[in-house]
């Protein structure tokens, strides 16, 4: 058995800190006794000064792809993370059929901002339906607790073929695929993803799949989660089923349901509001930073609510600059992005350039636009074609807003999420989530007491996805904890690193002031290691028996 002693005890479910000693035992947590109490003979790990709290866990990532080639799914083992949660929006790799994997790979290249060359390199494909997809999770080994919902968009594509982004299921179609629902469900999955947002443009340009299915089709579909009394349904939610819809959703099948993004603004709470009225459980997620993108032009996928982006999106990277010389379809982006963006163009900024280092990290695209008479979409695309598309756009997307953002993280009807993990990997790096919390809404501005901070990412995402014995500190739940040092806990400065197969780059950033990390009762992290490098261990788990919690933790 080891002891750790000495430790501040957050202990996951909202209650204040406490001094307190926990015995792990192999992979559990033994007992939680009063300091000093345990007796020696024990193993010892000195936590003097430091706080212990359970795993955090990140219940919106994309590391479908990553897990496989990737065990330590970095950087998410940076940042204290011990539990992941997968095939969010809907997307995913599994079912697939060795004819739709290009089309896979091409989707989540344009929609989750993913190197399609790293897709088509790092994929090891021994598997086609959703269970061998999570026994390849499973003998992937990886470093940390993996949960895997079935997204919407490979079921389609799986039981529709390519006709999938075309046009509606047939009755047979609906039923088969309601029935890959159930057989996920039963193999291990925690749920059922989709997607209703417009600016979810695939393969060649095409909306996702999920997004060509009825209401209907959505609701048939969560079905087998209410029939087998497991499983959470998420979406990032459209026009013709948010928020009202989901909580009848949620009410007819006794499911949890959360829904993507709800962004800082005074108006976010109004929605809240109106949900709540309608019953159900329904978990709307927010981002505890402001989403900043860095976008070029030959992966313009952040851009693609605009129409005259996804005729963009519609061919390889390499016929994209003929797009932005011509005139034409310059006009028809200009309406559109005046019709259909919710960014302005003084949210974007030039970041990275080659040819114009004087507009690097200098006024917005609408303040150069001005001085020099033209339109920002314009100069932005002479920029980027003066750099051969290099150019990289800072554009600030969502939750700038201070003010209303604090509001939301203290809001208790709100689910802690978002940090898209895996995806937009050259694009930016919100997997530091965890890390930021600590650091910027506790320690820097007070916004959040310790124990809020750490239920947020605990106990409450364990509870809303059904993820057994994970998300506290309590005798018999697992061994998932990390040790961490409040008054240094700290996001690193990014760094673009090349790492990814093929070579394709991402940004990265590691923290500072976690000083242990366990999973399962292993210490895969100590003093802010946690790469792989030192030979540590690889004990996470697939999860296959999660999905059946329902309710937020307890407060």
């Amino acid at each position: 058995m080891t002891v750790l002693r000495g430790g501040l005890l957050a202990d996951g479910t909202g209650a204040p800190p406490r001094q307190a000693d926990v015995v792990i035992d192999q992979d559990r947590i033994a007992a939680v006794e009063a300091p000093g109490t345990v007796s020696a003979g024990h193993e010892v790990v000195d936590l003097d000064g430091l706080v212990l709290a359970p795993g955090f866990i990140d219940c919106h990532t994309h590391y479908d792809a990553q897990v496989l080639w990737d065990a330590d799914l970095t950087p998410s083992s940076w940042h204290g993370v011990t539990t992941v949660v997968m095939g969010n929006c809907g997307f995913g790799i599994a079912p697939t059929r060795p004819a739709g994997r290009e089309t896979i790979a091409r989707t989540l290249e344009n929609v989750e901002g993913m190197s399609v060359e790293a897709l088509f390199a790092g994929i090891p494909w021994t598997f086609e339906t959703f269970p061998e997809y999570l026994d390849a999770v499973e003998r992937s080994g990886p470093k940390l607790n993996v949960a895997v919902m079935l997204g919407h968009t490979p079921l389609r594509l799986y039981v529709l073929g390519e006709e999938a982004a075309e046009r509606e299921a047939t009755e047979a179609e609906i039923e088969e695929m309601r029935r890959l629902v159930g057989e996920a469900l039963d193999a291990g999955a925690v749920g059922f993803a989709s997607s209703r947002q417009p600016a979810h443009a695939g393969a060649g340009g095409k909306p996702v799949p999920s997004r060509l299915a009825t209401v209907d089709e959505l609701m048939r579909l969560a079905e087998p989660l209410a029939e087998r009394g497991r499983g959470t349904f998420a979406i990032t939610h459209g026009p013709d089923f948010g928020p009202v819809e989901l909580a009848g959703l949620s009410a007819k099948t006794g499911r949890p349901v959360t829904w993507t993004a709800l962004n800082a603004s005074p108006g976010a709470f109004r929605l809240l509001d109106k949900a709540a009225d309608r019953g159900g459980e329904v978990w709307p997620q927010v981002a505890c930073r402001p989403i900043v993108f860095q976008v070029t032009l030959a992966e313009p996928a952040p851009f693609a609510r605009a129409d005259a982006f996804a005729e963009v999106l519609s061919v390889p990277a390499a016929e994209r600059p003929r797009f932005y010389r011509d005139p034409a379809w310059r006009e028809r982006a200009r309406a559109d992005v005046a019709r259909q963006w919710h960014y302005t163009f003084d949210k974007v900024f030039v970041q990275e350039t080659v040819t114009h280092p004087e507009y690097a990290d200098g006024p917005s695209l609408a303040e150069l636009a001005a001085q020099r008479g033209v339109h920002p979409l314009d100069l932005m695309c002479d920029i980027a074609l003066d750099d051969d598309l290099g150019t990289r756009f800072r554009v600030v997307v969502a939750n700038d807003d201070a003010e209303s953002l604090a509001g939301l993280l203290r809001d208790d009807r709100t689910l802690l999420g978002l940090s898209d993990a895996g995806a937009h990997a050259s694009q930016l790096c919100d997997a530091v989530f965890s890390t930021y919390l600590l650091e910027h809404w506790v320690r820097e501005t007070g916004t959040l007491s310790l124990e809020k901070a750490i239920w947020r990412i605990t106990g409450h995402p364990a509870a809303v996805f059904g993820i057994p014995g994970r998300g506290r500190v309590a005798p018999g739940y697992f061994a998932d904890l990390v040790a961490f040092d409040p008054a240094a806990v700290a996001v690193e400065p990014m760094e673009r690193v090349w790492d990814l197969p093929a070579g394709a780059d991402r940004l990265v950033a590691r923290s500072r002031g976690l000083h242990q990390v366990w999973v399962n009762g292993q210490l895969v992290s100590s003093g802010g290691d946690g790469d792989g490098e030192d030979g540590r261990p690889r004990p996470g788990r697939l999860i296959r028996d999660g999905g059946t919690a329902a309710g937020p933790a307890p407060r």
